[in-house]
């Protein structure tokens, strides 16, 4: 237990919180817009190739972003809205994008997890 004349000397420190997410700046969301968009290969046990976009946001940054679902509408120069959360097999895309906001489509006919993926409901 430190004496009180410890304390004063070396104040106890706060622990301080890291983001995983350090681009969005401690925010859930940020708009950006996209430079480019193209596919990249995952690591070793799995092939594919997997939509991704290089991204502006509006905070000066720029970063990576995978754009979930099959399909998508994106091009050069659309607004899009960026969320934390990494894609396990693409090394270093620790961003995804969000779909059904500003001028990334939803996927119209998915049944199963549609707010993942921006989709309306089938029966209204």
């Amino acid at each position: 237990m430190p004496t009180i004349n410890q304390l004063l000397k070396n104040p106890r420190l706060k622990k301080i919180k890291k983001f995983k997410a350090v681009t969005l700046g401690g925010c859930p969301q940020k708009k950006g817009v996209c430079l480019k968009v193209f596919k990249m290969t995952p690591r070793k046990p799995n092939s594919a190739k997997r939509s991704v976009a290089k991204v502006r946001l509006y905070n000066k940054k720029k970063l990576i972003a995978f754009i979930p679902g099959i399909g998508h509408n994106l091009q050069k120069f659309n607004d899009v809205l960026v969320r934390g959360g990494r894609c396990k097999d693409l090394p270093g895309i620790k961003y995804t994008l969000i779909r059904g906001k500003l001028d990334l489509y939803g996927i119209f006919d998915r049944k199963h997890a549609r707010s993942k993926y921006g989709s309306t409901d089938p029966n209204k």
